[in-house]
């Protein structure tokens, strides 16, 4: 079985050495064995855990809550059904993400039809019918 180290796996994860040892001190990583003179020692299982880790914090979800989650897995089946909902809940909050970010990235097309229309006229007189598009200091 492969064993990586903590350079190898912040690596591997696109994150820093200091954030991994955060995690460990706030009891994100508790499936981390150590060597004898106490380096942490990673195995693919682990990398996997870290990227479940790096996505339910990618939500928002605050590192108090991820410890509640990686807690539950180490109670084993008799918490499925609190990891299943925490997963729905996780769902619906990045569902509405996607909602709002649907929305900004539609004015931003909006904008960037504007501005396009407006440089290849020369002028944003083009848009004068619109609502005031621009910023002015009047």
């Amino acid at each position: 079985m492969k064993k990586y180290s903590i350079s190898e796996v912040a690596t591997e994860l696109n994150l820093t050495v200091y954030t991994l040892r955060y995690y460990d001190k706030e009891g994100l990583m508790p499936f981390v064995e150590r060597s004898p003179n106490g380096t942490r020692v990673f195995k693919e299982a682990d990398i996997g855990a870290l990227k479940v880790i790096e996505c339910l914090k990618s939500t928002g979800m605050p590192i108090k809550e991820i410890k509640n989650f990686i807690d539950w897995c180490s109670d084993g089946d008799s918490t499925l059904q609190q990891r299943y909902d925490m997963f729905i809940e996780r769902k619906a909050t990045v569902e509405a993400q996607m909602e709002e970010l649907k929305k900004t990235m539609e004015l931003i097309e909006h904008k960037c039809s504007y501005y396009k229309t407006a440089l290849d006229a020369g002028t944003e007189a083009i848009h004068k019918n619109e609502k005031i598009e621009t910023f002015t200091t009047n």
